[in-house]
C-alpha cells in the first residue's frame, strides 16, 4: 500500500512541528545545576567550585569567588564578574545577577 502525497505531507508536517517544539530545550543543559531557559536566554545557578552548565553549546564552570567577584571558565577562557556586572564571554553575554561565597547566579544569552 503506497501513501498518498497528502499523507506524506501530514507526516512531514507533524515531524517538523515535533522537532521545533524541542528547539528551545536544546539551548542549554545541566549536570548538577539549576538551569532554566527561554528561547533567547538561560538562567543558571552554579553552586560549589567546579559546578558546570552548558548553555547554547558553551560550557560554563564556576571556579569560586574572591572579593565579591565570581570566576568562571567559559569555553576554556577564564572571566570574572561582580554582582550586577555584564561581560562578554566567547559567544555569550553573561550577567552575574547574584554572587555569594560559594555560588553564582547568572543569565546568559548569545552575543
Amino acid at each position: 500500500m503506497s501513501s498518498t502525497p497528502n499523507a506524506r505531507a501530514r507526516i512531514a508536517t507533524g515531524a517538523l512541528a515535533g522537532a521545533l517544539a524541542l528547539v528551545p530545550l536544546a539551548g542549554c543543559s545541566f549536570t548538577s545545576n539549576n538551569v532554566s531557559c527561554s528561547t533567547s536566554s538561560c538562567t543558571a545557578t552554579l553552586s560549589g567550585e567546579g559546578a558546570k552548565a552548558e548553555i547554547f553549546g558553551t560550557t560554563l564552570e564556576f571556579a569560586g569567588t574572591q572579593d565579591g567577584r565570581a570566576t568562571l571558565g567559559v569555553g576554556g577562557a577564564s572571566v570574572s564578574c561582580a554582582e550586577g556586572e555584564s561581560i562578554g564571554a566567547g559567544p555569550l553575554s553573561v550577567t552575574c545577577t547574584s554572587v555569594t561565597d560559594d555560588a553564582v547566579e547568572l543569565t546568559a544569552s548569545l552575543s
